[in-house]
C-alpha cells in the first residue's frame, strides 16, 4: 500500500513517471504520453503549450492537445524535477509532488497527483498541472524599477517612486491600465518587475478609495493570509479579517512601495481607439486640472472591477416612496437609521453584512430574500473546506497558490461536494436556526457547495460573520420568496399583495458585470469582439478574464485579492511575451 511507502520510494515513483512522460514527449507520440494518465485524468495547462488556459480531461483530449502542439511547433516540456517534498494524501490515495520544468522559452512549475490503478497497480496521473513562471531571458528583477542599489545616487525617494499627481511623462507607456484597485495595482507591480513601462489611470482621488468608500462595517470575509499582495504581504500583526479601511490604506502604501506610476483623479475622455497599423491605442486622459493628455500605449488593460456598475432595478412607484433608496455600493453607515425600519433587498454577503450593521445600530432590518442562498460559517470554510491551505503558520503563499490553482475546476467542484455533508453537520445548528426563521437555503450548483457557487454563479452565498444568529433569533427579519411588485410611500408591495413597511430601502441587487463596462468605455463594436466575461467555459476556465480577449492588445483583469495576486502574473507574462516578440500577434 502506498501509505506504507517512505519518502524516497514515493519520490522514485514520481521520478519514474516523469522519465516515462518526457520520453513519450520526445518520441512525438501523443498516445504514449496520454497513456500515462488515468482514463478520467486531467491536465491543466496555463500558457505552457499554448498562449491560453486549457484543461483537458481524458486520454483522447490530452492526446489531441499534444498532437496539436506538435503540429504548430509549440514548446514541449523537458527537465521535470521534483521541487519540495513528495507526499501521500491518504484522504484521496494520491501521491502528490510539485515540480519544476522547462520549455525552450520558459521556466515553469507544476503539480502531479498520481493514483494507482486497481488492476495493474500502475501509477498514473489523475491531475497534472503545468504553468509557466518565467520567460527565459526576461526574469523578474529585484528592487525598485530595476535598480537594486541606490547608494551614492542623487535620486530621492520621490524620484524613485511615482507621485500620483505627476503628469510629467516624456514617453507613451507600453501598457495603460484603467483602474487602480487591487487588479490594476497587482498587474502594474508584476509588469514593473518585467521592465514593462506601465501607467495606471484611476478616477478616484486616492488609491484604495474603491475599498475606503464602501460601507463602514465591511471587513474581509476570508483570512488575512489568503489575501497577501505580490511581493509585499500584509503585516503578520494584523487581525485575521482586516477592516476595509486597513486594506484601503495598504493598497495606497503598496502603490508607493512598489514605485507604481498612477494618475489619480483622472478619467478617460471619449472612446479609446486601436490602430491596426501601428498596433497602438489612442487614449485621451482628462487630468485633475481639466487638461487632456493623449497617450498611445501598446496594450490597454481594463481593471475596472469584475462586477462592474451597480444594478439598480427600476421599481414601479419608486418616486412615491417617502424615504431614501440606495444601492449597497452607495450605503455607508447605519448610524442614521436607529429606530427606523430598513428593507434590504437581496440576500448575499453585502446584504447580510448591511443587515447586521443596521441591527447593531438600533435599526429594524428586514432582508427580502427572493431566491435561495448558500450559507456557510467562516470556521467551516477554513477549517474543513480548505483546511491545509492558506493557514497562519502554513507554507508560503506562493506554494499555497501553486497547490490550489493546480486543481482543475471539476476536481475542485467534486472536493467541495464531498465536503458538504461534513460542513452541514458542523454548521447544523446555524442552518437549522435559519430554516426555522423562514430563510431558504441551497447547496450550490449541482449540490457542490460554496466553491461551485463562487465560480459558476459569482454570488448567491453568504460566509457567516454574525448575521445568521441574528436571523435565527428574529433580530433580523426575513421576507422570503416574493418579488417586488411596486413601491408606495410607506414601503414595498409584493406580487402576492403583501406589504413591508420601510423608512429606507437598501438594494443589494448585484452589479451589471464587466462586459457592460467594456461597452461603455470602448464602445459596442469592441465589446462585440470580446467574449463573455465571468463564468466558466466548457473546460472549467474563466471566460474572458486574464487571457487574450479576441481583440489585439486588449486585456481584462479583475477579481478578489487572491485571484488578482495569482492571475496578475499570468497576464503580465502574456503581455511581456508579446512585447518581447516571443508571442507574435
Amino acid at each position: 500500500m502506498a501509505n506504507t511507502l517512505n519518502k524516497v520510494e514515493l519520490t522514485a515513483i514520481v521520478e519514474d513517471w516523469f522519465h516515462q512522460f518526457e520520453a513519450a514527449l520526445r518520441s512525438g507520440d501523443g498516445s504514449k504520453a496520454s497513456a500515462l494518465f488515468s482514463s478520467e485524468g486531467y491536465w491543466r495547462d496555463l500558457l505552457t503549450l499554448t498562449w491560453d488556459f486549457r484543461t483537458l480531461k481524458g486520454r483522447n483530449d490530452i492526446e489531441q492537445y499534444l498532437s496539436q502542439a506538435a503540429k504548430t511547433g509549440e514548446n514541449l516540456i523537458t527537465h521535470l524535477k521534483p521541487d519540495g517534498e513528495t507526499t501521500f494524501l491518504e484522504r484521496f490515495s494520491w501521491i502528490q509532488c510539485a515540480f519544476t520544468f522547462e520549455t525552450s522559452i520558459a521556466q515553469g512549475k507544476g503539480v502531479v497527483r498520481l493514483s494507482q490503478e486497481p488492476v495493474n497497480e500502475k501509477w498514473l496521473a489523475f491531475t497534472f498541472y503545468t504553468g509557466i513562471e518565467e520567460l527565459k531571458g526576461y526574469p523578474e528583477h529585484a528592487g525598485l524599477r530595476g535598480s537594486n542599489d541606490t547608494r551614492g545616487k542623487s535620486e530621492t525617494s520621490s524620484d524613485l517612486q511615482s507621485t500620483t499627481s505627476s503628469t510629467l511623462r516624456n514617453r507613451d507607456p507600453e501598457v495603460l491600465i484603467i483602474g487602480g484597485g487591487q487588479a490594476g495595482l497587482t498587474l502594474a507591480a508584476r509588469l514593473g518587475r518585467l521592465d514593462v513601462d506601465t501607467l495606471i489611470i484611476e478616477r478616484a482621488p486616492r488609491v484604495g478609495d474603491n475599498w475606503r468608500n464602501r460601507y463602514d462595517s465591511l471587513a474581509l470575509h476570508d483570512t488575512l493570509w489568503r489575501n497577501h499582495l505580490p511581493y509585499f504581504p500584509f503585516p503578520k500583526t494584523w487581525p485575521v479579517f482586516p477592516h476595509k479601511d486597513m486594506v484601503a490604506d495598504w493598497l495606497e502604501t503598496y502603490a508607493k512601495a512598489m514605485g507604481l506610476d498612477i494618475w489619480t483623479s483622472s478619467t478617460i475622455h471619449g472612446q479609446p481607439k486601436y490602430d491596426e497599423g501601428s498596433k497602438r491605442w489612442t487614449v485621451a486622459v482628462v487630468r485633475p486640472d481639466g487638461s487632456t493628455i493623449t497617450l498611445r500605449p501598446n496594450h490597454l488593460v481594463l481593471a475596472t472591477s469584475l462586477p462592474g456598475e451597480a444594478n439598480v432595478p427600476a421599481f414601479k412607484g419608486s418616486e412615491d416612496f417617502k424615504g431614501p433608496i440606495m444601492h449597497s455600493a452607495q450605503f455607508r453607515s447605519s448610524k442614521d437609521y436607529a429606530q427606523k425600519k430598513v428593507a434590504v433587498i437581496g440576500c448575499g454577503n453585502s446584504s447580510l453584512d448591511v443587515a447586521r450593521d443596521l441591527y447593531e445600530h438600533g435599526a429594524e432590518p428586514t432582508v427580502v430574500q427572493r431566491s435561495s442562498t448558500l450559507v456557510i460559517s467562516s470556521d467551516a470554510v477554513f477549517g474543513i473546506l480548505q483546511k491545509g491551505l492558506y493557514e497562519r503558520d502554513g507554507p508560503p503563499v506562493d506554494v499555497d497558490d501553486l497547490l490550489s490553482f493546480s486543481f482543475p475546476f471539476a476536481v475542485t467542484k467534486a472536493i467541495s461536494a464531498a465536503a458538504l455533508p461534513k460542513i452541514k453537520e458542523f454548521d447544523g445548528p446555524m442552518l437549522e436556526g435559519l430554516e426555522k426563521a423562514g430563510f431558504k437555503l441551497d447547496d450550490g450548483p449541482d449540490g457542490a457547495g460554496l466553491l461551485a457557487k463562487i465560480f459558476m454563479r459569482g454570488g448567491g452565498y453568504y460566509i457567516d460573520v454574525g448575521c445568521a444568529k441574528l436571523i435565527a433569533e428574529g433580530k433580523v427579519m426575513i421576507k422570503q420568496g416574493r418579488e417586488v411588485d411596486h413601491l408606495n410611500e410607506d414601503g414595498i408591495v409584493f406580487d402576492d399583495g403583501s406589504e413591508l413597511k420601510a423608512d429606507a430601502i437598501v438594494l443589494a441587487t448585484g452589479f451589471k458585470g464587466m462586459k457592460n463596462t467594456v461597452a461603455k468605455l470602448l464602445g459596442e463594436d469592441i465589446a462585440a469582439q470580446t467574449p463573455r466575461i465571468g463564468g466558466l467555459d466548457k473546460e472549467g476556465e474563466m471566460n474572458g478574464l486574464w487571457r487574450a480577449t479576441g481583440h489585439p492588445h486588449l486585456w481584462f483583469h479583475g477579481g478578489n485579492l487572491l485571484l488578482c495576486r495569482f492571475w496578475s502574473k499570468r497576464v503580465a507574462l502574456q503581455i511581456k511575451a508579446q512585447q518581447a516578440g516571443i508571442w507574435k500577434v
